[in-house]
């Protein structure tokens, strides 16, 4: 709307000022009871009006309204307004005098200064409210725009976060893979099989940013079996849930790399009782995730040490850019021989 009004700006300002001529008329025409005879004496006495009029709607719009107006200058903005309407309702009523040559001119210029002094005003506070709404609309539209690009902006770093994650996810679990069709384990096919299942799920179903609450579960038990599979239950591994599981969504994909974190630490440099517990609870529409494993610290100059962190910073990019920092809460304590993870998440 704004956008065909800025192309066709002049040619309907011309438009308002011939209806209001036209008007002007009709309301002489009215007032005689009809006896008017339309001359160049009444369209003079329409038009001259309307210059005053137009004097004071513009000087207003375009001087008044920028410079005291929108600097907050109210008190400055009214003194000259009221000079304004004076000075236009004056130059009205001196023109029309001094063109038509009307006669009584102290008499009828005092008598006819008030009307055209509150019809200036209301020429001036119309066009003032057009000016306002004008400028709000192109205001909210320069924030929806401003908001569009910064949600494309958004939306690009989050795909280059997935896209970061993907890889990192299919690079751990064909480590696993490797390790055991080196061994020869008969194993190899299931695990075959149930990557293919959550590979489906990270390539496909993990592309929105906010999928069911029970597709990620879903995704997570079989991660998790997939590491037994693998360890031959080496070690403590417990996963539980408790609470009901609720109709809502979260971010996909937003637990696995504490999980396989774990797995990395808790198993290739274990302590004398390795263990891993894994706990989801759910209370109304909050979703507490928690994981705890021993560790022994790694030489940070190994490359796994730099690759393992990749998740981890990407879960966190992830939590700022799609929660706000009352909806998600993550913490992380770590000592000497002890990790453990907690995330907090409000569903969606």
């Amino acid at each position: 709307m704004l956008k065909n009004y800025s192309r066709y700006k002049i040619i309907l300002q011309v438009l308002f000022w011939i209806c209001s001529v036209l008007f002007a008329i009709a309301a002489f025409y009215v007032a005689s009871d009809y006896k008017l005879v339309l001359n160049s004496n009444l369209v003079f006495r329409a038009i001259l009006p309307n210059i005053g009029f137009a004097l004071a709607v513009y000087i207003n719009l375009y001087v008044l309204i920028p410079r005291y107006l929108k600097a907050n200058n109210y008190i400055f903005y009214t003194f000259w307004l009221i000079l304004l309407l004076a000075a236009s309702s004056s130059v009205i009523q001196l023109s029309i005098v001094f063109f038509l040559q009307t006669k009584n001119f102290s008499e009828q210029f005092f008598s006819l200064f008030s009307s055209h002094y509150f019809t200036a005003a209301f020429y001036v506070g119309i066009t003032s409210l057009f000016k306002f709404v004008k400028d709000w609309i192109q205001l909210q539209q320069i924030n929806l725009k401003l908001s569009q690009i910064e949600r494309e902006k958004l939306e690009a770093e989050l795909n280059t976060l997935k896209s970061q994650l993907n890889p990192h996810f299919l690079f751990n679990c064909l480590n696993n893979i490797y390790s055991l069709a080196l061994n020869n384990s008969p194993k190899t096919p299931d695990i075959v099989l149930k990557l293919s299942e959550m590979m489906r799920y990270v390539l496909y179903e993990s592309r929105e940013n906010f999928i069911p609450v029970k597709k990620e579960l879903d995704f997570l038990s079989n991660f998790i079996e997939l590491q037994k599979i693998r360890l031959n239950n080496k070690i403590d591994i417990s996963y539980t849930i408790e609470g009901k599981i609720p109709d809502l969504k979260v971010i996909p994909l937003i637990f696995e790399p504490f999980i396989d974190n774990a797995f990395k630490h808790g198993i290739h440099h274990p302590a004398d009782q390795p263990f891993i517990h894994i706990e989801v609870i759910f209370i109304d529409s909050l979703m507490k995730f928690s994981v705890r494993n021993n560790f022994r610290h790694l030489n940070s100059n190994k490359p796994d040490a730099k690759s393992s962190g990749i998740g981890l910073k990407n879960i966190e990019k992830r939590l700022n850019y799609l929660y706000q920092p009352d909806e998600y809460n993550y913490e992380v304590t770590k000592s000497e021989s002890l990790f453990e993870v907690r995330i907090q998440v409000q569903l969606k």
